[in-house]
């Protein structure tokens, strides 16, 4: 590899890291290990190409393209936390990783999704908070909401605050503040 590429190369893992908060290869590895995954079946479960996950994983790429798949990175970290504390077991999290690997990313936010995980029609809380942050992170990097957020603060706090919370700030963070302002 030459200088060119090896810059390129660390320029994308760092557009990885403000955008995803980590480059995708630690990420994507990260997944393989606690999931016990190889990485097509990862590509699989994510619905990407082997040579496209290989791309992103060595920084070749920097960017997801598809917000579907974004959500389901999502999805697998979050399943990956929940076998870690052991509330999924092992056969559950290979049923469940099937379950993602069919969603198709749609908005949860809309009447015609799928299934939700309460069962009453209605969208999840944390479905909600993902969606939006997944929105926000697909149009702009943690670092440029973040800019923006500073500029609305002086005559817009609610906005910024917002902004910050979800474009750049952790889901559990994201869902207390989605529940305290509620009605």
């Amino acid at each position: 590899m030459d200088a060119a590429q090896q810059e390129a190369t660390a320029r994308a893992r760092e557009l990885q890291r403000s955008w995803y908060g980590e480059p995708l290869g630690a990420l994507f590895r990260r997944l393989i290990d606690d999931l016990g995954l190889n990485q097509a079946r990862l590509a699989a479960a994510l619905g990407l190409s082997a040579p496209m996950l290989s791309q992103l994983m060595s920084g070749q790429r920097a960017k997801i393209g598809n917000p579907a798949v974004v959500q389901r990175v999502q999805a697998l970290q979050e399943l990956a936390v929940q076998v870690a504390d052991g509330s999924v077991s092992a056969a559950e999290a290979t049923d469940r990783m099937d379950e993602i690997k069919k969603s198709q990313g749609g908005s949860v936010l809309t009447a015609t999704g799928g299934q939700t995980a309460n069962g009453s029609g209605a969208p999840t809380v944390r479905r909600v908070v993902r969606e939006i942050q997944s929105l926000l992170r697909s149009v702009a990097a943690a670092g440029d909401i973040i800019d923006a957020a500073d500029s609305l603060a002086p005559s817009h706090p609610e906005l910024a605050e917002f902004l910050r919370v979800y474009g750049a700030g952790r889901t559990a963070d994201a869902v207390a503040h989605y529940e305290a302002h509620q009605n």
